[in-house]
């Protein structure tokens, strides 16, 4: 299985001014894997460190922040001297010792020569509730699930992968065919690493769905063992809520379908608590398609999407056949899975700051509303080779928009005003919409 973010750990490396890094992400996107990964293939050596329940490393980090003194207990810890310039060092689950997140301070200002990754799976909770944090001392990296590149590289398609970054649209249309079938089985396997590697080995979709199944247990653990006792039923309400509020036409999120009678201010902290730790995905609604788009962004109004297309199919009980077949039962919620797909490739590029819009009177949507540093580009999805854009066209003859895309199942195409971009090339939007070009 191959990562792209390992590229990113790699020119982290080479940077003589790099900071301790945080890798970031939901559990079980793959964090632990990545570390250990970039370790064996660019390290001599690995000093992988789980502060899980670790009484010792506790014991350790309870003392003064002596960089030197931690190093020697790391290397009892290990087993092995650590060189600086060729053993990578790793805090796993950092979040359940916060002084070991506090040290890298410490190693930032008074030993970098050290090369040190951290990740934990709700270490954005734990940063919420005021764990002590090394602002401005540490690093960077988002890992979410696999996207489709990096799927189409684990089903050992490296050359369909790596054609998709061609921008040769014609050669890419040829094989369209195949794209369409392997996007169809990543609609239901999704990108969470575990049930890639299920799907790979047995091909069986039935396991694939116990093992996506037993993901949502394991949240919904989650909620119970480390979310504030008052907000638990509300979590775990608003997190079985998102398939429906996904389904409606209007996919802008309706406390009402949460429970009836039920109010913003009664579910911010659930909303909240479910982003801290990588869960879902918040869009909001931007009033006005202006630089920047945070400084016009509606907080009122705004969609929720899922970690992971796979486990929203999970949560919904769509089966294999359903998304093979295109089963007829199945054409409703079809929109809503291939809006959370689209958004799970976009936000896989870091450059990609994501919206939505609508008009005043909601009478017409735009999907999505993706910035950069240069450009706004409005986005419509469809599900199928729908080639209506009414509230696309509507958008850009009121904003003057330079460009606009529609992803759908119709091969490339530029239409002037209109850019259709296949939904298998979603996650190369980029390239193909001037002002986004990487």
């Amino acid at each position: 299985m191959y990562r792209k973010l390992i590229k990113d750990l790699e020119n982290w490396k080479r940077d003589e001014s790099r900071k301790p890094m945080i890798i970031r992400g939901a559990r079980q996107v793959g964090k632990t894997w990545l570390m250990k990964e970039f370790g064996r293939t660019c390290y001599e050596k690995c000093a992988y460190i789980s502060m899980d329940e670790n009484e010792v490393m506790q014991d350790v980090f309870r003392d003064a922040f002596d960089t030197g003194r931690i190093i020697s207990a790391l290397e009892i810890e290990a087993g092995f001297k650590i060189d600086p310039e060729n053993t990578l060092i790793i805090f796993d689950e950092v979040q359940e010792i916060p002084r070991a997140l506090k040290s890298l301070k410490y190693f930032c200002e008074n030993a970098p020569e050290y090369h040190i990754v951290a990740a934990g799976s709700l270490l954005g909770v734990a940063l919420h509730e005021g764990t002590s944090f090394p602002v401005g001392k540490v690093e960077f990296l988002d890992l979410y699930p696999l996207d489709f590149w990096e799927f189409l590289s684990a089903c050992e398609e490296e050359p369909l992968a790596e054609l998709l970054e061609s921008g040769d649209t014609r050669m890419i249309t040829n094989f369209k065919n195949k794209y369409i079938d392997y996007l169809k089985i990543y609609y239901y396997v999704g990108g969470m690493p575990e049930a890639v590697i299920t799907y790979l080995k047995s091909k069986d979709f039935k396991k694939v769905r116990s093992v996506q199944n037993r993901l949502l247990g394991a949240y919904e653990n989650d909620f119970s063992k480390h979310a504030p006792a008052e907000i638990v039923t509300r979590i775990r309400m608003l997190w079985n809520s998102i398939p429906t509020q996904l389904a409606k036409e209007n996919k802008k999120f309706i406390y009402g379908l949460v429970r009836e009678g039920a109010r913003a201010r009664e579910y911010e902290v659930a909303i909240t608590w479910l982003i801290d730790c990588g869960l879902v995905y918040k869009v909001n609604r931007a009033a006005k398609p202006d630089f920047p788009l945070r400084a016009y962004q509606d907080f009122r109004a705004f969609k929720l999407f899922i970690v992971d297309i796979g486990l929203l199919g999970a949560m919904t009980g769509l089966s294999a056949r359903m998304i093979l077949e295109g089963n007829r039962m199945f054409e409703e919620f079809k929109g809503a899975l291939t809006e959370q797909y689209v958004l799970q490739q976009m936000v896989n590029k870091p450059e990609n700051d994501i919206f939505y819009w609508s008009s005043d009177t909601a009478t017409a949507e735009i999907d999505f509303l993706v910035q950069n540093e240069e450009t706004i580009v409005p986005v419509e999805v469809k599900a199928e080779e729908n080639l209506q854009a009414k509230s696309l066209r509507l958008f850009c003859e009121k904003y003057h928009s330079e460009g606009a895309v529609r992803m759908s199942m119709s091969d490339y195409r530029e239409q002037g005003w209109l850019v259709n971009i296949p939904l298998y090339l979603a996650g190369e939007m980029n390239q193909y919409v001037g002002g986004l070009k990487n």
